[in-house]
């Protein structure tokens, strides 16, 4: 549950800080009267337009950054003169599998981590990441790690990063939007005929909005990770095409052999070859399917 209090907290400071980039364009430029005069209700289409340019402007925020940040939070040491015959392997294995799908060569790293994983990030296909662990390369055999990476090609390839993107915004529109809605409606009712509704109609928005929002983003979060789990399976199949369907099967019964990996921090998490296990409530916020059921869609699976 960390990773998630850590995306909501993540998603919620970058809200905050264009709702504070907002609020001075609006008192600058009076865009909430030009609404009005636009045929829009004063309240509701300020909400509604406000809540779509923050719900959209915070995940195409933390896509853009997302390589740069995935580097430096995770000490991603990047290959880009091979120096060894193992970093000239991964180099080539990468190459040959972006000539395949038809995309640029992305950009290929190791960072230091004793569990074996994975990562795919960044903005555009054509201007992409893959990352592996050190514990990948000393616990997986080399038909794994080609399949494990062809999984997070796979992800590149399918344009994973853009789609998730595109349904953060999406979630982060509706949670916004049904927040300060919320906030509004209790705040009128709890003022109704007030004659002083100064500070504490500020004070009981403020408060009943962030609440809400915190609620409604838990909910948002189930859909966002249940897509997550629901890409998962196409980019297995992907690294199956890619470097065969045993290599594929082989690399994820290995991770049931090794200690079961921990999530990635943060976005990166959504693109990893593997996440935590959870049961009860937090397996609704998983990113991953559980291993046993991957390892059967790849077994159904016919080619």
């Amino acid at each position: 549950m960390k990773r998630v209090f850590l995306l909501l907290a993540t998603n919620f400071a970058i809200i905050a800080v264009l709702g504070l980039v907002w609020n001075i364009l609006d008192a600058t430029f009076g865009i909430s009267g030009k609404l009005a005069e636009m045929g829009l209700p004063a309240q509701f289409g300020y909400i509604a337009v406000m809540s779509i340019v923050l719900g959209f402007a915070g995940s195409f925020i933390s896509l853009l950054m997302s390589k740069g940040s995935a580097i430096k939070s995770m000490g991603v040491q990047l290959i880009e003169n091979p120096t060894s015959r193992q970093e000239r392997w991964l180099f080539d294995v990468v190459k040959r599998q972006a000539d395949k799908v038809g995309i640029d060569m992305p950009d290929v790293g190791i960072f230091h981590a004793n569990e074996p994983n994975a990562f795919a990030t960044g903005a555009r296909k054509n201007n992409a990441l893959v990352a592996v662990s050190t514990g990948l390369l000393e616990h997986m055999t080399a038909d794994e790690v080609e399949a494990v990476l062809g999984h997070e090609m796979a992800h590149v390839a399918n344009g994973d990063m853009v789609t998730q993107t595109l349904l953060q915004g999406v979630m982060n529109t509706f949670v916004i939007f049904f927040s300060r809605v919320i906030a509004h409606l209790v705040n009128s009712a709890l003022n109704r005929g007030s004659q002083n509704s100064g500070s504490s109609y500020g004070a009981t928005y403020f408060i009943v909005s962030m609440v809400a929002q915190v609620l409604l983003g838990f909910l948002a979060s189930m859909v966002v990770m249940w897509f997550s789990r629901y890409r998962e399976f196409h980019a297995d199949k992907g690294g199956a095409e890619l470097a065969g369907r045993e290599k594929m099967i082989a690399a994820l019964r290995k991770l049931q052999q090794v200690n079961q990996p921990h999530d990635l921090p943060g976005e990166m998490a959504a693109f990893g070859i593997a996440g935590g296990m959870g049961d009860g409530l937090k397996k609704l916020f998983m990113t991953h399917p559980p291993l046993e059921e991957r390892i059967a869609a790849l077994e159904n699976t016919k080619y």
